[in-house]
This record gives structure tokens, sequence and C-alpha cells, in this order.
């Protein structure tokens, strides 16, 4: 029975089936199964598997680690716009309206702040005020709050404060060029991610664009806000109010730039070449 387990070869050894097959894979010219085999089936796997940096892209060049680091940090960039334009649109920050201390009585005097989606009026206590404040506020101070969302978006009314009557289309548009500028944000951030993931440059080009666009979005957000508070404030001249804008402007100016500068970015990792190794030898050139 031990002939099914050993073979003879051809000069009449009697060897394992094991060694048989590695003399004739040798004989017929076959890959080699001894140890350099095993080295080469496991480069090939680590190959296929682990090392991503084989593959190429849509150029036909491989994305190095170092042009991988500068598309992440370009994208952690664009990602601190995308978090300043969230916070600054969540929040009911962007303008304060303050009439004089002795509006309502001695005692309590009344502020509001507003943004895209709802407004809040305040009551402070006109001792927690600053005594060379002529006017109410700020709105930090404590007291009682009370918060609504505008009926722009619901029974299309125009809200009334202090009087004066807000400009609906205004306040519309500011609100739809921003969540427009949060739905290209999406959109090139899935442009950057597949990139990385797959590494093909062509979506920075597009992932730069949408980045770029919603950052000019953002300030044209900011623009048209700017001008529905003067429009508001010119409703009514019946009472006088001291407006500044607050913090949620601050950050939304932030974020249109630093969407436009991520935008940017991503574009000149996008060019074929580099724009500092151009220029240099000319300027080396024109020195000597």
């Amino acid at each position: 029975m031990w002939s099914t387990f050993l073979v003879t070869d051809e000069e009449g050894r009697t060897v394992s089936p094991a060694a048989a097959g590695t003399v004739g894979g040798a004989a017929l010219g076959g890959p080699s199964q001894g140890p350099v085999g095993l080295t080469n089936l496991m480069s090939g796997r680590s190959t296929f598997g682990g090392n991503k940096r084989r593959r190429t892209t849509s150029t036909g060049h491989a994305m190095s680690e170092a042009q991988e680091g500068k598309i992440k940090l370009a994208f952690f960039v664009a990602i601190v716009g995308v978090v300043l334009t969230v916070l600054g649109v969540g929040t009911e920050f962007w303008v304060e309206l303050s009439p004089s201390k002795s509006f309502y009585n001695n005692q309590t005097c009344l502020t509001a702040h507003y943004g895209l989606w709802k407004g809040c009026s305040k009551t402070l206590w006109v001792a927690d005020i600053d005594p060379e404040r002529e006017s109410c506020g700020p709105a930090e101070l404590p007291g009682e709050t009370n918060c609504t969302y505008f009926k722009f978006f619901t029974t299309g009314e125009n809200a009334v404060l202090f009087q004066k009557t807000t400009k609906k289309s205004l306040n519309v548009a500011a609100a739809m060029l921003a969540l427009f500028s949060l739905f290209l944000m999406v959109m090139g951030s899935i442009c950057i991610t597949m990139a990385l993931s797959k590494e093909i440059l062509f979506f920075l080009k597009p992932g730069s664009v949408c980045f770029i666009l919603s950052g000019v979005m953002v300030l044209l957000s900011l623009l048209v806000f700017h001008q529905s508070v003067l429009a508001f404030l010119a409703s009514d001249h019946t009472v006088t109010l001291h407006h500044e804008l607050s913090w949620s402007v601050s950050c939304i100016g932030c974020a249109g730039a630093v969407l436009i500068v991520g935008g940017i970015l991503f574009l000149l990792l996008a060019l074929p070449y580099s724009p500092w190794r151009r220029c240099l030898p000319q300027k080396d050139s024109s020195s000597s």
C-alpha cells in the first residue's frame, strides 16, 4: 500500500510525491516551489493587497506619499471651512439690535438678535448694563430669552421687531445661498475622498471647483444678509436702533476665505507640474 505514497523518479530513486512534484515542475520549466518561489509569492501578495503605491492614477503616474500628504493637508483646511460654515449657519447671532436703555422703563430693556432661521428677543436688567453704554445690551448678559423661527419658509409672513419689518426676499435669498454652499461642500468632500481612496487625481479638479464656489456662495450669503439688515432698519424710522454684526458673521466670513484657499490648494495639486519648480529656475537664471 506504500506504493500510493511513494513514487520513483527517472533515475530509479524513490521519493515522496511533494518532491516529485518539485522535480517535475523544475523539469517542465514551471514556477519554483522552493524558498525563492515562496518569497516571490509573498511579495506578490503584499503588492496586490497592501502596497497601494504600486497602483497608478489616471495620468499613468503613481500617487506618492508626499502628494497624498499634501492633499490631506489641503482637505483639513477645507474641513475647517466647512465646520465654520455649519457653526455660523446654525446659530442666530448674525446681528444684534439694541434700542436705548430707557425704551421701555428704567429697570429692564429689550434687545434682539437673529440669524438666517430664527430671531430671539432678550429682556435685560438695566443695572447689569455698562453705565457708559447708551443702548441696551450686549446680548451675552443674563436675562429672559424668547426665540421663535421665522415664518419666511412656512406661511411667508415677515417678522416685526421694534416696529420694523424684515425683508422677506433678501432673508430667504441669504438662507438659500447658505444651503447651496453646504451642498457644494458635501460634493467637494466626496470628490476629495474619492481622490484619496481611489488615487485618481482627476477628482481634485471638480473638488476644487466645488470648494471655491461654496466659499463664494458663503460670502454672497453674508452680503445679502447685510443688505437685508439695512432694509430692515430703513423700514421704519420711529424707533432708533443700534445694530452690530455678531460672532456668527465672523465665522461665516472666515469660512468663506478658508474654503476659497482650500479650493485653490486642490487646484494647484491637480496640476501636472509644480508651479514652484517652474518659477524658481527662472528666478535663478535671471539673477545669474
